[in-house]
């Protein structure tokens, strides 16, 4: 693939700080644009971890990708001589019958993943901070990870401004103007920049800043969840993080601290976000009637009442799958 000579990244978070730096490794004179600064907790890197899994609950098309995504987060660990993420394995939940644990079964197996299947007892017996209802199976991902997420942002914008990127930090990009004979103008409050194309990694503020999109993004306000264990061994065995899709769709993670656990929500539980420079990130306690009813059901061992609540934003498209390619 040809790589153009002069690129412009607007955006420097989650997925802009990771093109910056591979761009910038193959030669690209590479300019990146972020209105904060990487690792900033405004978007969708807060909240101190992320979920990596091999063993996909979706389209196994995907799978391959995570292949070359796990290969990628080892390099720029190398490159770094920073710790992004741990192996810690991931449990994946869900009814037995359901089209999508049947898939991620036969997926699973099909690309020899390393993952291992757990009855009701068996998950009881290694895991008995989580409860699985009858009829439900769990899949141990063993690939699975926990990724330092401001850690990682902050990590690959450095590697690629090591590799000769610029990066304008506190600079939100106002427009992008085609440019007679070809390339973009990049247009900010400090002036206008010439390149032969932009990357547009801006998340939440996509809508804003491309609002001719021809698919809509819905922007949604994330919630993260700390709570306590109440007994002294909910961390024994690895803690894994964990994803269920039934009877609540909803994911985990051990905190960094040791003493406590993230909980997160699905989509359909969010509140979506008209203007992400207006977010209300204040979380009021019907809000947190969710996380009590999930807890009480399925991880009665965490005390109900949160230590720590945050809100972020993603966005997300109507099929699930990300935008990629050219703008028409």
């Amino acid at each position: 693939m040809r790589i153009p000579k002069r690129v412009a990244v607007i955006g420097a978070g989650s997925m802009g700080s990771q093109v910056m730096w591979r761009l910038a490794a193959r030669g690209a004179e590479v300019i990146g644009y972020d209105r904060y600064a990487p690792g900033h907790d405004r978007g969708a890197a807060g909240g101190e971890s992320r979920i990596f899994r091999a063993v996909h609950l979706g389209d196994p098309g995907y799978i391959p990708l995570l292949g070359l995504a796990d290969r990628m987060w080892d390099r720029l660990q190398r490159e770094t001589g920073l710790a992004l993420r741990r192996r810690s394995g991931c449990l994946v939940m869900g009814e037995t019958a359901s089209p999508s644990m049947r898939l991620l079964l036969s997926a699973s197996s099909a690309h020899r993943l390393d993952h291992e299947v757990l009855d009701r007892e068996e998950l009881a017996r290694r895991y008995p901070q989580h409860r699985l209802p009858d009829g439900h199976t769990a899949v141990l991902d063993r690939e699975g990870a926990i990724i330092r997420p401001e850690a990682s942002v902050q990590a690959a914008a450095a590697r690629a401004e090591q590799l000769g990127a610029r990066l304008h930090r506190y600079t939100p990009v106002r427009e992008i103007v085609p440019a007679a004979g070809g390339g973009v103008h990049i247009v900010t409050d400090h002036g206008t920049d010439r390149v032969d194309t932009a990357v547009v990694t801006v998340g939440p503020w996509i809508n804003t800043l491309l609002p001719d999109l021809p698919r809509s993004v819905d922007i949604r306000r994330l919630i993260s969840s700390w709570h306590i264990p109440t007994r002294h061994d909910w961390f024994a065995g690895g803690a894994p993080a964990f994803v269920r899709s039934t009877p609540h769709d909803c994911y985990g993670l051990p905190s960094p601290d040791g003493i406590s656990v993230k909980l997160g929500l699905s989509l359909a539980r969010y509140l979506p976000v008209p203007d992400p420079e207006r977010v209300d990130r204040t979380v009021c306690p019907e809000e947190l009637a969710t996380f009590r009813e999930l807890i009480g059901e399925l991880m009665p061992d965490l005390n109900p009442d949160p230590i720590r609540l945050s809100v972020y934003m993603e966005g997300y498209t109507a099929s699930g799958n990300p935008l990629v390619g050219h703008l028409p």
